[in-house]
């Protein structure tokens, strides 16, 4: 087999992440025509050349030769062509559940690396059930959840137990994330996910188990006999002293971030994390009776919309009404004002503990998602050889660790600090 030309193909190139990921790639590595100051050989791709080249238009004349790739979600032979040209395959295209599966199949049988934006853990679960083997024969590397769900998450884990390792010489037993500040709006294409899983559920009791199973995505072998936090509703949190709130995006986060504990403890074997490990996240709204109130209505709005979405008039109402369609989003002036700000709690058996903080500065579900995305696929194709980690489901710390750490802090706008 000829080597790959490209190092990065980005697939669902025309969908809103899609143009804001394209714009990044663009600001930081360049074209073919335009080298940027960081190398990195990439190119578009989608169903339609015109859309395709319209997208190369609006980007400007740095973008006049972008290569474009032709290619449906559902044509695997048009697949098979884009993934051999390649060393790793982004793919925005959503829901994954409805569209995602090809990719994911194709990748595995040629080995192409790949990572995406999903948050869908149901189909990432029958994902790895059907497709690591392949992977590991093919030597593809498939990292799910690499925007906003879940990469400040695992990485800000990923970061605590090495700070804990530093200063304790031992990773925390039991860590917790709340959301102190955040500012953005969840995309169309996350809604669709979310909403397409909540009629998926309705219709299969099997699923609404799964739904209640944190560690659905973990390995055959792990430990999952350790009871795991839940915040379900308004909940006073001694820890920062203020009431908190459900956090829509734990149901996806939390099963990643056990699933990477349980791939170094029970697979890679390295002191980064535990056997027993409990995680949980939840949102921060205030103190007192304005903090206790702002919890229930958020407890209150999630449970409106979980209802909604579970029925057809009114799931179609939203659809049609109220929700953003995949597609649209927020003003490029919103989400440069848009930020994060994430809080960890990790405590060691013995109770020592330590605490560090997570920011973005861009809205959390567009701008700063494209960046990570960048930054985690020109990771797998430069920093992370097949011989350092190997075909397989990885989760982004356990795939990219330090080298997805540096590349965050130096150029996507995220840091990781310890607290004192």
């Amino acid at each position: 087999m000829s080597k790959p030309s490209l190092d990065v193909v980005v697939f669902g190139a025309t969908s809103f992440v899609g143009q804001i990921l394209c714009r990044y790639l663009l600001q930081e590595f360049g074209s073919k025509s335009q080298p940027g100051t960081r190398k990195l050989r990439w190119a578009i791709a989608g169903r339609s050349r015109a859309k395709l080249e319209a997208l190369a238009s609006s980007l400007g004349p740095v973008a006049k030769h972008l290569p474009i790739v032709v290619a449906d979600a559902a044509d695997e032979k048009a697949l098979e062509a884009l993934c051999t040209d390649t060393r790793v395959v982004i793919s925005t295209v959503g829901p994954y559940a409805l569209y995602g599966e090809p990719l994911v199949r194709v990748c595995t049988r040629l080995g192409t690396d790949y990572c995406d934006l999903s948050g869908e853990a149901p189909w990432m679960r029958r994902m790895i059930a059907q497709y690591s083997d392949a992977a590991e024969r093919s030597g593809a590397r498939i990292v799910h959840c690499c925007g906003f769900d879940s990469i400040p998450s695992d990485m800000g884990v990923w970061f605590l137990q090495q700070q804990s390792l530093l200063h304790f010489g031992e990773p925390c037993a039991e860590v917790k994330m709340r959301v102190r500040a955040l500012r953005g709006t969840a995309s169309g294409g996350t809604v669709a996910s979310i909403v397409n899983v909540v009629r998926e559920a309705t219709h299969d009791a099997a699923l609404r188990k799964e739904l209640t199973n944190p560690y659905s995505l973990c390995p055959p072998g792990a430990s999952t006999k350790t009871r795991q936090t839940n915040v379900t509703g308004p909940t006073f949190d001694r820890d920062f002293g203020a009431w908190s709130a459900p956090f829509v995006m734990a149901a996806i986060n939390v099963r990643v971030v056990l699933r990477s504990n349980a791939l170094r403890y029970n697979i890679l074997g390295n002191k980064q994390s535990v056997g027993d490990f409990r995680y949980d996240e939840a949102m921060l709204t205030g103190k007192g009776l304005s903090g206790r109130a702002k919890a229930m209505g958020i407890t209150a709005g999630i449970g409106g919309f979980v209802a909604a979405a579970a029925m057809p008039p009114t799931r179609w109402l939203m659809e049609k009404l109220i929700l953003p369609a995949p597609g649209e989003g927020p003003s490029t002036d919103a989400q440069e004002k848009g930020f994060f700000d994430l809080r960890f709690i990790g405590r060691t058996g013995d109770d020592r503990e330590l605490c560090i903080k997570v920011t973005g500065d861009r809205d959390p579900g567009y701008g700063s998602t494209a960046k990570m995305l960048g930054e985690a696929a020109a990771c797998l194709a430069q920093d992370v050889s097949k011989g350092e980690v190997v075909g397989g489901f990885w989760t982004p710390s356990t795939a990219f660790g330090e080298a997805l750490y540096k590349r965050l802090v130096r150029h996507a706008g995220l840091r990781f600090d310890l607290l004192e």
